[in-house]
């Protein structure tokens, strides 16, 4: 008798065609909590529109081809002539194009005002879930816009109204006379092979020039300097322009450099080669060499670092929104997936050890997604001193701690879905290579607490605008509250300390301020029981060293149903 072998039985329908927005209660509510409070005139600009747009089937499978056909480098064309471009798949054309259109990019800076970057932020998160590459430029130009108000007037009036378009255009395209791109993105290229983190070891020169292509009409554009030296990591090298360190007569500064010149002729920009990276497959990440390169200086010359730091505090802000992003996904995939599994005669939700997992992981999903939210909330145009106070430390803390979790937290989601997890016909193994990647870009983990340290001794206000907000919650746990008097402790203690000692204590006392800041806020803003397993896991003494030990008594079933 003939058996049929290739049934294909209690497999999961594909997760698509799902409103991502409206689906994921806590951004919804974090949005509605500190947005800018409705939707956008357009119905595909609102979030529940872009929700739709990027867990549609469509859009998913866009996702997936970017990262199966990466970017290739063409250094020269078939005659000979150096072009020094990067071809990428139409799919990513597509993914990059839309989150563009929605303003995942700069529409808080097009429209500033209260809740103008957490609907950014939750645009940006909501791109970055399905297709997290692509996110690099659109972060980049956004973080830009801050450095970019420094230039002078000409060289402002000129870009910034492209960095704020939402039209895309993959060409390369000049500024000034005879351009016709009417958009731009803009990338940044600092760390060098003999630096990394350390800019300030730099060796990238910049010498001035006189009578060159800035007279005339580009005298507005500033001064003008021919860069030589060697970039070590420069992502998105098809950015139209690019802020750039290094080392001018007065020390380290900040430099414009375009890949197409006022002129219209190209500048030098040699790609040496891209990197073969571990994730993050769909964005190139280059060596680029510098050779007489035309840049126009961005504030003063030997304030390179003060100039650039505010575009570097928004990519580390996005890299918390990006690592928030792939958490939700992986809460997303791996809900889905026991919902519609069996083993062992029944569903693997409706398994206590299954089910305390997967909680356990949409706990820490939807306290990356609030601390998100509330740092967005941070950055609009409203802030205060204190707010601005607050953001400085808290932002450092929870792009320390939020990206760190998020590999680990990755990997057990992948768990979930077994073996197909592991392949890469199901986005979780893409995520699980992309997550280590915002936990060191921006600043690795001891880059960040080192910076904590800095705070500390230079800017004591940062920490007590951080405490105000986060002693908000003081009174709701006996756990939270006892957590909340040892980091005051630590902190009281770490300001008598020499610095080789607050230095190995700098892990330690950013790992604490995160906690106690995700579990003021999850205290204040998420459902009873939400919290309450939230902060007895992370800052009391219930929770396991793995996901899925929960304490006594927790409300599996409502955190799923969140999920």
């Amino acid at each position: 008798m003939m058996i049929n072998t290739h049934e294909v039985e209690n497999q999961v329908p594909a997760r698509e065609d799902v409103d991502e927005y409206t689906s994921n209660v806590p951004l919804v509510e974090a949005v509605a909590r500190w947005g800018r409070g409705g939707a956008e005139a357009s119905a595909d600009g609102s979030l529940a529109g872009i929700g739709s747009l990027v867990g549609s089937a469509t859009f998913q499978r866009d996702a997936e081809q970017a990262n199966t056909r990466p970017p290739v480098l063409h250094t020269f064309d078939r005659w000979g002539r150096r072009v020094d471009e990067v071809e990428y798949d139409e799919a990513y054309h597509r993914v990059i194009g839309a989150a563009v259109a929605a303003g995942a990019h700069t529409s808080a800076a097009a429209a500033p005002g209260p809740g103008a970057n957490v609907d950014r932020a939750a645009a940006f998160l909501l791109f970055a879930q399905v297709e997290p590459g692509h996110a690099c430029p659109v972060s980049m130009t956004h973080a830009a816009v801050p450095t970019l108000e420094l230039a002078a007037s000409g060289l402002r009036d000129e870009w910034m109204p492209r960095l704020l378009s939402r039209s895309y255009d993959p060409a390369l395209g000049g500024g000034g006379g005879g351009a016709t791109k009417p958009s731009a993105l803009v990338g940044m290229a600092m760390t060098e092979k003999q630096g990394g983190s350390d800019v300030r070891a730099n060796t990238t020169r910049a010498e001035r020039r006189v009578g060159s292509r800035s007279s005339g009409s580009f005298d507005s554009w500033g001064a003008e300097y021919g860069l030589t030296g060697h970039k070590w990591f420069c992502s998105a090298p098809m950015s139209d322009a690019f802020l750039v360190l290094a080392q001018a007569q007065h020390g380290l500064s900040c430099f414009f450099v375009p890949r197409v010149l006022p002129d219209g002729s190209r500048n030098v920009f040699h790609i040496q080669r891209l990197k073969d990276k571990l994730g993050n497959r769909s964005n190139a990440s280059s060596e680029i060499e510098l050779d007489g390169t035309s840049g126009w200086l961005i504030g003063e010359e030997g304030r390179g670092v003060a100039t650039i730091v505010q575009m570097v505090t928004r990519t580390r802000l996005d890299c918390v929104i990006g690592t928030a992003a792939g958490m939700r996904q992986s809460v997303a995939e791996a809900a889905w997936h026991v919902r519609h599994r069996r083993a062992f005669g029944e569903l693997l939700v409706d398994q206590p050890a299954m089910a305390a997992v997967v909680a356990d992981l949409a706990l820490e999903s939807e306290a990356a997604t609030l601390t998100s939210m509330r740092l967005a909330r941070s950055y609009d145009s409203d802030a205060d001193d204190a707010e601005q106070a607050f953001r400085r430390l808290a932002t450092a803390v929870s792009k320390y701690w939020v990206c760190k979790r998020g590999a680990g937290h990755a990997a057990e989601a992948l768990e979930c879905l077994g073996g197909n997890g592991y392949t890469e016909a199901f986005p979780l193994a893409r995520r699980y290579r992309e997550q280590p990647l915002l936990a060191i870009w921006e600043g690795s983990g001891n880059v960040i607490a080192l910076d904590v340290l800095r705070v500390l001794s230079r800017a004591p206000e940062a920490f007590e605008a951080f405490f105000g907000e986060v002693g908000s919650a003081a009174g709701e746990s006996h756990v939270f509250d006892a957590a909340l008097e040892g980091v005051r402790s630590l902190v009281r203690e770490m300001t008598s300390t020499d610095a080789a000692g607050g230095a190995s204590l700098a892990r330690e006392l950013t790992e604490r301020l995160a906690l106690v800041l995700q579990g003021s806020l999850m205290l204040r803003y998420s459902p009873g029981s939400v919290a309450d397993a939230f902060v007895r896991t992370r800052l009391g003494d219930e929770g396991g060293r793995q996901y899925g030990v929960l304490p006594r008594g927790t409300d599996v079933a409502g955190i799923l149903a969140r999920a």
